[in-house]
């Protein structure tokens, strides 16, 4: 199973369309940050150009309109933002949005509210399936969450959940800049950086990876 995981893609899709007109996925993660503040018929269409390609998995960023949840049930993809999703034995728990930021963008939740929502997920998070945590935010000092200036930035609600439950792999976004991976506990942390100037993860797994929770990551340019 091949599985395309982009974030960030900022009303900006096409070198990513690009790719997927010459590369066959069989499923699609996208961990929010699909527009520059809309428009939401933009929201829309870029979700729908995308299932095109496959079926496509889909939460919202701090940057894409106030209803974006809503938005997503309307478009042909899967909304796991505050829900439950499968990919054959893969189960998905998603939470769209971000930690505070200082530009006061459409959709940030304080740490409390993140932790609280993510906490009703603790069960299916914590079972012996393979779990994947789909975020916008990244988690708190992390290799996915430093800014420019080296300070962390990512969400503590998020690594407190992560601490606490351990799946088997978080797909996470918003900082741009912070490509790549690392670990919490057992748990792989990855952030492919912005969509918008090429960039992805590509996730294969074999049915033996899945039942033996290995994860097989590639960061990709495009």
């Amino acid at each position: 199973m091949k599985i395309l995981m982009i974030t960030d893609i900022h009303s900006n899709p096409d070198k990513i369309y690009s790719y997927l007109d010459n590369n066959s996925v069989d499923e699609i993660i996208i961990t929010g940050d699909v527009t520059e503040f809309g428009p939401e018929k933009l929201f829309v269409d870029i979700l729908n150009k995308f299932s095109e390609y496959a079926n496509v998995h889909a939460l919202f960023g701090n940057c894409d309109p106030k209803n974006s949840s809503k938005l997503i049930d309307e478009s042909k993809a899967t909304n796991i933002h505050d829900n439950i999703s499968n990919i054959g034995d893969i189960k998905l728990i998603g939470f769209g949005g971000s930690n505070p930021t200082p530009f006061d963008t459409p959709n940030e939740y304080t740490d409390e509210f993140l932790y609280e929502s993510l906490s009703k997920y603790s069960d299916e998070l914590t079972t012996d399936s393979f779990t994947i945590l789909v975020t916008h935010a990244p988690p708190l000092d992390t290799n996915s969450d430093k800014i420019a200036s080296g300070a962390h930035v990512g969400s503590r609600a998020v690594r407190k959940i992560i601490e606490e439950t351990q799946p088997t792999l978080n797909v996470c976004g918003h900082v741009h800049e912070s490509i790549g991976q690392d670990t919490i506990g057992n748990t792989v942390v990855v952030n492919p950086g912005d969509a918008n100037t090429g960039h992805a993860c590509i996730i294969e797994l074999s049915q033996e990876d899945i039942e033996n929770k290995k994860v097989n990551i590639e960061l990709i340019e495009i």
